[in-house]
Order: structure tokens, then sequence, then C-alpha cells
């Protein structure tokens, strides 16, 4: 059973993403006012609760029949999610490339926001597979993620686009030790 320290650690990695586009959009003078902060921040922080919940569904389903190796899947999803981040955050990331038009609205949004929490879907399909439930980290990984975004927006306004990169490597790292530690804990 994950503990509400180890949640608020993969929260916080997961949220990285949208963090970064926060940031991105913030600094760039993309997303102005109440309306876009609401918008990015609630719509970043509901996806990001949202995709650990149908990655549970999905990983409940096959959990029984994968048990004797589970902490494996566990970890290589961790790896590959916690390298995709860093890996995004070295080369420059696809998700800067979207912010040419206000990304607090319509299809950019929707795009925007699946692409930042297509990491958490893999994160509910661990935490299936190692039996833990889901609504309790969901709920933290979607307020977590609503929260950072809006502290990343007003800090972009000011500290600009640089810092998240540095976010998004801090977060994969953070998650690749996650998946260390399951898989030690399982051999």
């Amino acid at each position: 059973m994950m503990s509400t320290w180890e949640i608020l650690v993969i929260a916080v990695g997961l949220s990285m993403d949208a963090v970064a586009v926060s940031l991105a959009a913030s600094a760039t003078n993309r997303a102005q006012g109440r309306r876009a902060t609401f918008r990015l921040s609630f719509h970043f922080g509901l996806f990001q609760a949202m995709m650990p919940v149908i990655g549970w569904a999905l990983g409940v389903s096959v959990a029984p029949h994968i048990a004797s190796i589970d902490h494996w899947i566990a970890f290589g999803l961790l790896v590959f999610v916690g390298g995709r981040m860093i890996y995004a955050a070295l080369s420059g990331g696809a998700e800067g490339e979207v912010l040419t038009r206000d990304p607090s609205r319509g299809t950019t949004l929707v795009m925007l926001s699946v692409a930042t929490s297509i990491d958490a879907l893999a994160i509910g399909l661990t935490l299936a597979m190692l039996g833990h439930g889901i609504w309790y980290a969901a709920l933290i990984i979607g307020l977590v993620t609503g929260s950072l975004s809006l502290v990343a927006i007003f800090v972009g306004r000011r500290a600009g686009a640089a810092a998240g990169a540095r976010m998004e490597i801090i977060g994969g790292v953070a998650l690749i030790a996650i998946g260390v530690k399951i898989l030690a804990e399982h051999l």
C-alpha cells in the first residue's frame, strides 16, 4: 500500500508537464486574465485526476492475470514515464509547440489537458496492479496538479518559461525513484 507521502510525490511528478505548460503559457502572455488562469488550472487538475481512474479501471481487469510480475510492470511504467518527462524537458518537449494561440480555450485546452495527463493513465494502471485504491490517489493527483498549475501561471508571469524544464526533470527523477523503490520492495 502506498503512503500519502508517496502519492504526493507521484502527484508532483505527474503535474510537471502541466506546470511547464502553465509556465510557458503565462510567460509568453498567451493565457491572460482570471478566466484563462482558472480554465488552465482547473482542466489540468481535472484531466490529471480522471486519467488514473481510467488506467486503474483497465488495470483491475488484468491485475489478477499478471500478479507475479506486477512489480516489474510498475517499475517499467514509472521508469518510462519518468524517462519520457526527462527527455521532453531536455529536448524542448512537444507541449510548448502548441502555445501559439490562447491555450485556455477550445480544442487547444482539451489537447493540452490530455497531453499533459496521459502519463497519469499509466500511474492508474500501476496502482491497480499494486492493489491500491484509486479515489484518494486521483483526488490528490488532481488537486496537486490544479494547485501547482495555478502557482506556475503566477510564477510564469514573473519568471518566464525557463523554470519549466527543470521542474519536469525533477518530476521525472522522482517517478523513477519510486519505481526503483517498488521493485526493491518486491525482490
